[in-house]
């Protein structure tokens, strides 16, 4: 995938990073699918959409609400990985490999569709259209994003500024705490219900730390094998700590479709 505005238009893969992609991102909080079901996401019976799945890890953090989910990504590998873990867990989760902006299910299909960390790779506009389209009446989109902070944790600074020394045309660095305005694309679209963001301290091993850092964008899904493999040797000797506490923004929006 190649977006202009995303690392100046270099060309990234999450595909290429599955199966540690499947192992290592897995990282989302308790807290968090606490959240949406306290929100409304994850009611038995209801038919959820996941776009930008990746590897199906929220239809299976989800799965035992009762709800029906689909998992859909892009990537075929990310699929394929996503359909084998979720076969092995014996979870009953539909899968399709589709762009969020022609997933070519009927209209008004699904009473939830969930985009987890893959919104800003869509086209707004497109996906948007695409998005109100499949969605039942009265039904809702649930946005979801969690990042590092930077600016509040010394060990992600340092980190990013390795992967830019390997990666400098990376953007994905150096993020500031969010703050929430009414989106264009959900004009007409979308009445914004909730908006719930907060922060909190995941824990991970050096080992983990290191490869969920591997699967981002800025190195393993772009970098070819000897830069990552070199960066990975350089970030080993630089990281001391064996247990890391690393600070990180979870932001929900929940849409209902404007009647």
């Amino acid at each position: 995938m190649k977006l202009s505005y995303i690392d100046d238009g270099k060309e990234f893969d999450f595909g290429k990073t599955s199966e540690q992609y499947a192992r290592y991102r897995d990282i989302y909080p308790d807290s968090m699918y606490e959240k949406l079901i306290q929100f409304g996401i994850g009611k038995a019976g209801q038919k959820i959409l996941d776009l930008g799945s990746g590897t199906a890890i929220l239809p299976m953090r989800l799965y035992h609400t009762n709800a029906a989910f689909v998992s859909t990504d892009i990537s075929e590998n990310q699929v394929a990985v996503g359909k084998r873990l979720s076969a092995s867990k014996g979870m009953n989760i539909e899968f399709k490999v589709c762009s969020a902006e022609n997933t070519g299910f009927p209209k008004n299909t699904f009473d939830v569709v969930t985009a987890v960390q893959c919104f800003q790779y869509f086209d707004a506009a497109k996906a948007t259209n695409e998005i109100r389209r499949i969605l039942k009446p009265n039904g809702v989109f649930c946005k979801i994003f969690m990042d590092w902070l930077p600016k509040q944790d010394k060990k992600i600074a340092e980190m990013e500024q390795l992967v830019l020394k390997y990666n400098p045309k990376w953007n994905g660095s150096d993020f500031e705490k969010y703050r929430y305005h009414y989106p264009n694309w959900a004009e007409g679209n979308f009445d914004i219900e909730t908006i719930h963001s907060y922060n909190t301290t995941l824990t991970f091993t050096k080992e983990s730390w290191i490869e969920r850092v591997k699967t981002c964008r800025g190195v393993g899904a772009s970098l070819p094998k000897e830069q990552i493999d070199a960066f990975e040797k350089e970030y080993r000797t630089l990281l001391s700590e064996e247990i890391l506490h690393l600070r990180h923004q979870i932001h929900i929006e929940i849409y209902r479709v404007t009647k």
